[in-house]
């Protein structure tokens, strides 16, 4: 890891460790409170959740094996796939944003599928995500319009911009814009020109070839030989991801008679805190999904005691299933070892049936 990664990971660290002091100095709530509810929690839940958990995570490697079907010779098991998911969360927890290198990277050493191939097909997955997202964003706007309008009135309060800003605002977007656009086509010409030239050039044909592969996986959504079990996967995990926090909800007094309605916002507000550039979400969880609990009758206290549960829970999960396949992978690792050229040579890996 060079200077500037630590540094990236540093302030991602600081971000989380700030947002996270923060929340808990807004809802008044100290450690010893928080840990007198959670340990009165009915964990009977948390193993329900657990459940729910491994089926979602089964279900994404799953989709993303079926993404891979068309524009890969190899043959990654179910088991492979889920392990480099698990493996991959488990990274993302340390290094925000390594997790999806860490999950390709591990299915080549465990099924020789090229790297810039599986990257292609995960963004081509993450493009089907954020489309669910989307859908379930307007949904739950629709159903739970007041709820959500307060909540982004009061979160926001008077950071939205001024009138007179929006203007000059504008214009320096415009500006970007044109110039992004100028280099852009300054670009094109000087590649046409050059093209010839460039195509002799070894470090041209690697960046050539590793984009070549990672298009044929952006594109294997067109080639999907099982389209009703890559939607129905999609469903599968949306779902699961549901039921994973809104069983929860049960586990404390405090939260066991929140209704469905409640489970798709703080789902909702959830992802989108999980998407912060902080490791695993920490902090950005807390207070979006603290702020939103208040929606719904919660205590600040309560709000942040739900919100540290769920997100402890989900982590726990991560970690405990990520180290059961990081031990998978070395095992494996080591028995590939006794055959170098398996090794060297990622077309000469067998999978294991």
């Amino acid at each position: 890891m060079n200077l500037k990664n630590i540094l990236k990971y540093l302030i991602s660290l600081a971000i989380a460790g700030g947002l996270l002091w923060f929340t808990f100095q807004q809802s008044h709530l100290d450690a010893a409170d928080l840990w007198q509810k959670i340990k009165g929690a009915d964990y009977r839940w948390v193993l329900v959740s657990a459940v729910f958990t491994i089926i979602a995570h089964w279900s994404r490697a799953e989709r993303w094996r079926i993404l891979l079907e068309p524009v890969v010779t190899q043959r990654p098991t179910s088991l492979d796939t889920t392990v480099s998911v698990l493996t991959g969360y488990l990274a993302n927890l340390a290094l925000p944003r390594a997790g999806e290198f860490v999950r390709c990277g591990t299915l080549f050493r465990l099924s020789g599928v090229p790297v810039n191939v599986s990257f292609g097909a995960v963004v081509a997955e993450r493009l089907f995500d954020l489309l669910m997202l989307v859908l379930l964003l307007a949904a739950t706007f629709v159903l739970e319009f007041d709820r959500i309008s307060q909540f982004f009135m009061d979160f926001l309060g008077n950071k939205l911009p001024k009138a007179g800003t929006v203007s000059s605002g504008s214009g320096v977007l415009l500006l970007i814009g044109a110039v992004l656009l100028g280099l852009a086509s300054v670009s094109w010409f000087l590649f046409n020109r050059y093209r010839e030239a460039l195509g002799k050039h070894p470090l041209y044909q690697k960046v050539s070839g590793f984009l070549k592969g990672l298009l044929d996986g952006l594109l294997s959504v067109r080639k999907i030989r099982r389209p009703g079990a890559f939607v129905f996967h999609t469903l599968l995990i949306w779902t699961m991801y549901y039921l994973m926090s809104y069983t929860l909800f049960f586990a404390m007094p405090a939260t066991e008679n929140l209704g469905p309605l409640a489970g798709l916002t703080i789902l909702m507000v959830g992802t989108l805190g999980m998407a912060a550039p902080t490791p695993g979400g920490i902090g950005s969880f807390h207070l979006l999904v603290g702020q939103v609990a208040l929606l719904y009758g919660l205590t600040s206290q309560d709000g942040q005691v739900l919100a540290t549960f769920i997100h402890g829970v989900s982590t726990l999960m991560i970690i405990i299933l990520g180290i059961f396949s990081l031990l998978f992978v070395l095992f494996r690792r080591n028995k590939l070892t006794a055959e170098p050229d398996v090794l060297d040579d990622p077309k000469a890996l067998k999978l294991e049936q």
